[in-house]
């Protein structure tokens, strides 16, 4: 994730991100407010999708908040909750929203809590970039490439005219939220090719489709944009994912937002977490454009920030 952070650092010198000079017991924030300085720890967890995003506001809020440790894990969506649901983390980020069975396990912890959405999404399909066959494909042929059905996959079953060659395929494992939302709208609960390369690691997957003509895998916008220049990006239904397709929703069905989930106890309990959740509003958009995904509207972060400042 090292190139994300570069980025950040480079992209965003200068900005008003930098809320406060490091180390300074007081400063001024986004909002005008003397800021305080604060210690503790924030503890989160989840999607690799949302990992670039948090990585680089984790990179900022260290500036503005020195002695507060803020960790977050890359578990998958699914693995996040998991550690959400048993209590060993503050906020669990998620590239997809909380089941209802999870939303149930928490109910029966005891755990309240709140959604919050930070940035839109497009899950990007891609291929090798020998690949100069397969640059528009239909949703009925994603659904034709990736579910199982018993049957080799060959890059001629799309069109005759393709190689005759096996498909190799690189997909997020199951605990990844990018996996249940393309379960949800291509496989529809259908099993998954039994071919395919599963890795809640996107880099794994982004090597495995450079290293193969016959690749094809999908993984987060971000993750597309930062290798571009080694792969090639898939249209779908002849739409191509842009920052303008993805927030318009032209790109259909593979734009999706994303999300942090935090413990509403957190928020009241510990004045850290409350910070950087409320660092994290202020400045999700910004951090969103520069790390590859699309912006909200201010609107839905001023609502996000509404619903944090009464969990108080």
């Amino acid at each position: 994730m090292k190139n994300f952070k570069f980025f950040m650092i480079s992209t965003m010198i200068g900005t008003s991100l930098v809320l406060g000079a490091c180390g300074n017991e007081e400063g001024t924030g986004k909002d005008g407010k003397e800021t305080v300085s604060l210690s503790g720890s924030v503890n989160g967890d989840g999607s690799s999708t949302v990992a670039p995003i948090t990585e680089a506001l984790v990179e900022e809020y260290s500036g503005v908040q020195p002695d507060v440790k803020v960790t977050a894990g890359v578990s998958g969506t699914g693995g996040g909750f998991e550690k959400f649901i048993a209590g060993e983390t503050d906020f669990s980020n998620a590239s997809r929203p909380i089941k209802e069975e999870e939303a149930a396990k928490l109910k029966e912890a005891g755990i309240d809590y709140t959604e919050l959405e930070i940035a839109y999404d497009g899950l990007s399909v891609v291929v090798n970039t020998e690949n100069d066959w397969a640059t528009d494909l239909t949703v009925e042929d994603l659904k034709k490439l990736w579910v199982e059905d018993g049957t080799t996959k060959k890059w001629s079953d799309i069109n005759p005219e393709w190689p005759d060659e096996e498909v190799v395929f690189y997909a997020p494992g199951t605990d990844s939220g990018t996996f249940d939302y393309f379960n949800e709208v291509i496989l529809e609960d259908a099993d998954i090719v039994k071919s395919a390369t599963l890795s809640e690691d996107d880099n794994m997957l982004v090597q495995g489709v450079k290293g193969d003509k016959n690749a094809i895998g999908f993984f987060g916008y971000a993750y597309y944009l930062s290798n571009k220049d080694s792969m090639n990006i898939v249209k779908i239904d002849g739409v191509e994912p842009t920052n303008e397709t993805i927030a318009s929703g032209d790109y259909s069905p593979l734009s999706r937002p994303l999300f942090v989930y935090v413990k509403n106890s957190s928020v009241k309990e510990n004045e850290a977490v409350y910070d950087f959740m409320k660092f994290t509003l202020d400045n999700a958009g910004e951090m969103a454009e520069a790390v590859g995904y699309v912006s909200l509207p201010e609107e839905e972060y001023d609502k996000d920030l509404e619903a944090l400042e009464g969990l108080k």
